[in-house]
Formats: C-alpha cells, structure tokens, sequence
C-alpha cells in the first residue's frame, strides 16, 4: 500500500516538475528569442528529414482506408462516400495522430539522445558555466521547430493519405473521380480542419517537450541515454493517443455547445 502511495507521489512530482520545465522553455523564448539558425537546423531536422517517412505513412494509410472503406461499403449501394471517409479520418485522427508517432520515432528519440549525451558528459553544464541559457539555446529552437513543422508536416501526410485513397478507388476498384471527390467539400467543414491542427499543435508541443524534459533529467551514462530514450519515446507514444482522446471529446462537445447557443 506504502509503494502505490509513494509511486503516486512520484507521478505527481514528475508531472509538476515537467510544467515547470515547459514553463521554464517558454519564459526563455519570450525573455530571449532563440538565434535564426538554431531554429533554422531544427526546422531541417524536423520537417524535411521527416518529408520520407511522413509521405510513406500518409499515403499507405490513405490505400487501407479506402480499400476497407470499399469493400465495407459497396456492397451496401455506399461506395460513393469512400473519399469523404478517408478524407474526414485523415484530416480528424489518422493524420495528426500517425504523423505525431512517425516523428517521435523519428525525431524524439533523437532529441533525448543528444540532450541526455550532453547532460552526461557535462557538455550542459559547460554551457551553464559560459552563462549560456542551456533552456534558451537547445530547448527552445526545438520547441519553435515542433511546433511549427507539426502542423505542416500533418497537412502533407493528409494530403498524401487522400491522394492514396484517389489512386486505389479510381485506378484498382474503378471508382469515377468526380464520384470520389464531389462529397469532400461539400461535408467537409472547416472545424474538420480546427481538429486537424489543433491536435497537430498540441502533438508538436507535448512530443518536443516530454522528450527535451527526458533527455535533460539523464543520469547513468550510456545506460541512461539508452534508457530514457526508450522512456521518452513510449510515454511520448501514450500520450498522443490519450490526449487525442481527450481532444475529439473536448472539441466536439464545444462545437455542439456553440451550435447550440447560435441556433
């Protein structure tokens, strides 16, 4: 009983200790603005070393929804919907949320190994002891990186996924084009879009965040870097998918609240 009790305990320290971590990298941002080509180098690594893998995962997605969209719905006289089905999946849960996986794979991991291999050879306090904002020079850049190639790199994995489903419900099951296109503008809203992104944000800034935090809180040397990297990258994983949750909820019952009060 004693152990759940101080597990529970520990949770709570480490979860207030992350905030404060976040808080720490948004002060820094605001007092100091990272340099240009810091942000530059991670804008790189985020996004267009992610191009790939992103378009790979996007498109290949887009091919299964589409093919388990028609053969669930032709048979039912419903195969016109098949575009407006990958469309909506893509741009509210698949999109944000595989592009999230594919870059915390990617990029996560990365970023905790390097952080975790400075704090370890005592790179981080070297650069404390030149008066350099370890938070400002390695956290930020790789904040404002996530946060803005997230977004961007979510619409190209939609795109992708759309595209996929295009090529496989015309070319493969012989679906006609505008059948396949026509419905997705027309259900299609732009709170659709507000869903995309903002988990595509929220995503950016949780992945960066919970990774940098790991890799700055190392210890144990090689067997540390290895372990929190690990670490980082399965509590990186969970909580994309609970927070996703948590988004489709909390949106979806605020857009239904508005529609209320308006109508």
């Amino acid at each position: 009983m004693l152990e759940g009790f101080f597990s529970q305990f520990s949770l709570l320290t480490i979860t207030g200790e992350y905030v404060v971590f976040i808080g720490r990298v948004v002060l820094s941002i605001f007092k100091k603005f990272p340099r240009w080509s810091l942000i530059r180098d991670q804008l790189f690594n985020i996004g267009v070393l992610s191009l790939s893998v992103v378009a790979l995962t996007g498109f290949n997605t887009g091919l299964v929804l589409a093919a388990q969209s028609y053969y669930q719905l032709a048979d039912k006289g419903l195969a016109s919907v098949t575009g407006l089905m990958v469309a909506k999946a893509m741009l509210t849960e698949l999109g944000p949320v595989l592009t999230a996986f594919m870059i915390t794979g990617r990029v996560g991991a990365s970023m905790t190994a390097e952080l975790g291999t400075m704090v370890v050879t005592e790179q981080v306090d070297a650069l404390k002891s030149m008066a350099v904002d370890p938070y400002n020079y390695l956290i930020g850049p790789r904040f404002i990186g996530g946060f803005i190639m997230f977004p961007i790199l979510t619409i190209f994995s939609i795109v992708m996924g759309v595209f996929g489903g295009y090529l496989i419900s015309v070319y493969f099951f012989g679906l006609s084009p505008i059948v396949f296109w026509e419905p997705i503008p027309i259900y299609t809203t732009m709170f659709d879009i507000f869903v995309g992104m903002t988990k595509a944000i929220v995503f950016g800034v949780l992945v960066t965040t919970i990774c940098c935090f790991k890799g700055m809180r190392v210890s144990g040397g090689a067997a540390g870097v290895g372990k929190s990297t690990t670490n980082a990258v399965v509590i990186s994983y969970v909580i994309i998918l609970f927070v996703n949750f948590l988004l489709t909820m909390a949106l979806n019952t605020l857009h239904d609240e508005i529609l209320r009060v308006i109508g």
